[in-house]
């Protein structure tokens, strides 16, 4: 399971790339070197309680919703889920064409 300082930096990647937002500009925003900020994202490093603060301000969240983890999913939980929608549609020719039409287009 992941543990808190990996989960934070979870949250605050997806939240910074909904804005659009660079790592770069990120780290701009809240006066910090990118480097600093790559190590948070990635759970290498837990950010300092004024650093959260910044970057929830940045970011346009509130602090709680930088700890809001509930949507974040491991690259398990995707294959799951993705055999378990395939197990309910394997019957289906007009779904699964359609399933390997989106999935063609990804690749």
């Amino acid at each position: 399971m992941n543990n808190l300082k990996t989960k934070l930096g979870q949250r605050i990647k997806y939240l910074r790339k909904n804005l659009n937002i660079t790592q770069e500009k990120l780290a701009e925003l809240i006066n910090m070197d990118i480097t600093s900020l790559s190590k948070i994202e990635t759970g290498r490093n837990y950010p300092q309680p004024e650093t959260v603060e910044k970057i929830a301000n940045a970011l346009n969240v509130d602090i709680s919703q930088l700890f809001s983890f509930q949507n974040l999913k491991s690259k398990e939980d995707y294959i799951f889920a993705i055999n378990k929608n395939l197990s309910h549609i394997a019957n289906n020719e007009e779904k699964l064409k359609l399933l390997y039409k989106i999935s063609t287009d990804l690749i």
